[in-house]
């Protein structure tokens, strides 16, 4: 506690204002490294600091309470440290890194380390490179940062706060015991077909991922088959859930006019919250109605008024039109987590005692309001000149993953003027179907570099970040399809030479692609890519000398179509059988 009569607010400036004053003349710790990193020592107070005399009091507004320990060392803690047991490239901080590494360094991409902000006082980790040495070095220091704001942490007293309580995992002999604390299980028949209910919050001022879409009456239902392949009704449709579902009906055809599942008006008359438990309605729009005669055509209406469901005599045939057979839903929404818009499109058909069970098709997707979708690289075949569609399986059976940029999902090296392949390192171009390419930069070899780091900076330098293992068969092939994906076959060939630097020298890329479809419009497939990585072996460069070598890229794109040969029916060939005295008396 401070003088009494002072405010607190003027105790806490004091403090911060004796907290500056002390620590304006800390000396940080200075560490040069050539080599491994060591943690510097702490800083210490410099000479302005006496030891304060036995018996005096504390300066006014100096709390007696703890210092907040630190959760985390900023002295051993390295944000840019990604690849283990490997130096990164302009990572001052990695261990991993030595005095040959700092030689082709450029700057410190992390050059200040620092922990919990929020805290009056707090160790900074400084890191710089000193190029004028030979080889260059990392300095490191670790000082004292303060904290200019008055709202500040100085003192933490309660503890729980800097740590995380260990969860009890329940046993056989504590399992009653939580199981009276928690609110237990429950089990219900609803449970089965309907998502949990904290997502429908009464009071939720938004739609949540998988919460049921609320209507005036009830919720959105959408039919699907659950235990059998009958259609269930009670089934309630997710907030972004995109669901394409099959199912049959039981129906007495006679009947067909007073079941509500067949007619437009049970799947169009339900209107949308906007919010859950809103007072605002989306109303289900209509956008199209497309017919189905019994010889499967179809014919899209120009209007779209409500049909019902109509009994029809054609001669001793019984039979039912305007029934509904598809159902596709699209509804917008907003990143609020709100619905705008709803589109509804039908199939409808006239049904036979023939086709009795009814099967049934629904559909619903989420579009986000003003959003663009994604750009192809072609609807289905590749176009000429757009970028090739690649991206990574992270394990077998799981679907694909790609970068949002197209033109960065599939990648070589980019030539420049400088041709330094240290200096483009990162400097990217897309590879662009039909299009045959070349680039390539120089590399100095120096004896100061040793072969290994050299080797994997050259083949990281030729693969780039995130290399992939899979291509698009077709420009507009989807992420879940994986099995329709083309793996890339990745082959190493190396010449050994003994006594020699063995060097990733190339990457040759080679696409094959065919015509797919018809002779009038046939669509570009592709059906195997081979990446081949080639190494040679160079002498090592003695000391104050240097060689250069030369490091390409090349991708090659080959048409492997067997010949199309034109299909036509044969003639038509007349089997008629005359009179034997057809021709009499001329034969």
């Amino acid at each position: 506690m401070g003088p009494r009569g002072l405010p607190p607010l003027l105790l806490v400036l004091l403090s911060c204002w004796t907290s500056v004053s002390a620590q304006a003349g800390a000396t940080p710790a200075v560490t040069t490294e050539r080599l491994n990193y060591t943690e510097a020592a702490p800083a210490t107070l410099g000479p302005s600091v006496q030891p304060r005399p036995p018996g005096t009091s504390r300066p006014p507004g100096r709390s007696s309470g703890p210092r907040p320990t630190p959760v985390t060392d900023v002295a051993a803690l390295c944000v840019c440290d990604l690849s283990p047991a490997q130096c990164d490239i302009n990572c001052c901080c990695d261990p991993d890194c030595n005095s040959v590494d700092f030689s082709v360094f450029s700057t410190c991409s992390v050059p200040v380390v620092t922990g919990d902000s929020q805290f009056c006082s707090q160790k900074a980790a400084i890191y710089s490179l000193n190029f004028t040495a030979n080889p260059p070095q990392r300095i490191f220091k670790l000082v004292d940062q303060i904290n200019p704001s008055i709202f500040c942490i100085r003192n933490t007293n309660y503890k729980p706060a800097i740590s995380f309580i260990n969860p009890e995992v329940p046993d056989e002999n504590s399992f009653d015991k939580l199981m009276k604390t928690s609110d237990g299980f429950t089990l219900n028949a609803e449970s089965d077909i309907s998502f949990p209910t904290k997502l429908d919050a009464t009071h939720a001022a938004k739609y949540e991922y998988g919460a049921r879409l609320q209507t005036s009456d009830s919720f959105l239902r959408f039919p699907s088959p659950l235990t059998s392949s009958l259609c269930t009704d009670n089934n309630p449709a997710a907030f972004l859930v995109n669901q394409a579902v099959k199912c049959t009906r039981e129906i007495n055809l006679e009947e067909c006019e007073k079941i509500e599942a067949l007619g437009m008006a049970y799947y169009s008359s339900p209107e949308i919250l906007r919010v859950p438990n809103s007072r605002t309605k989306v109303p289900i729009t209509v956008k199209s109605i497309i017919i189905q005669s019994l010889n499967k055509t179809l014919t899209r209406l120009e209007n779209t008024i409500i049909l019902q469901p109509a009994l029809i005599n054609a001669g001793p045939v019984r039979l039912c039109s305007n029934v509904v057979l598809e159902v596709k839903y699209s509804l917008t929404y907003t990143d609020a987590g709100e619905v705008t818009e709803a589109d509804l499109s039908f199939l409808l058909g006239t049904v036979s005692s023939v086709v009795v069970p009814l099967q049934q098709k629904f559909e619903i997707h989420f579009i986000q309001q003003n959003t663009k979708p994604l750009p192809l690289s072609g609807n289905p075949g590749y176009v000429v000149g757009l970028p090739l569609v690649a991206g990574v399986q992270p394990q077998k059976g799981s679907g694909i993953i790609q970068t949002t940029n197209r033109y960065g999902q599939f990648t070589i090296l980019r030539s420049t003027t400088e041709q330094d392949c240290l200096a483009i390192e990162g400097i990217r171009t897309p590879v662009l179907f039909g299009y045959n390419m070349q680039s390539g930069c120089k590399l100095r070899l120096t004896k100061a570099l040793p072969c290994w780091l050299m080797a994997q900076k050259v083949e990281s330098l030729l693969k780039g970040q995130g290399f992939p293992d899979h291509v698009a068969p077709f420009g507009n092939s989807r992420a879940q399809d994986a099995l329709d994906w083309v793996p890339i076959h990745f082959i190493t060939q190396s010449y050994n030479v003994k006594d020699s630097c063995q060097l990733p020298v190339a990457l040759v890329v080679e696409v094959k692609w065919t015509k797919y479809g018809s002779l009038l419009n046939p669509q570009a497939r592709v059906v195997n890519v081979t990446a081949h990585l080639i190494s040679s072996s160079f002498p090592e460069p003695d000391a104050g000398n240097e060689k250069i070598i030369l490091i390409s890229t090349a991708v090659t794109f080959v048409d492997v179509s067997a010949p199309a040969e034109a299909g036509f029916r044969a003639l038509p060939t007349i089997n008629a059988r005359l009179p034997f005295n057809f021709f009499f008396p001329f034969v």
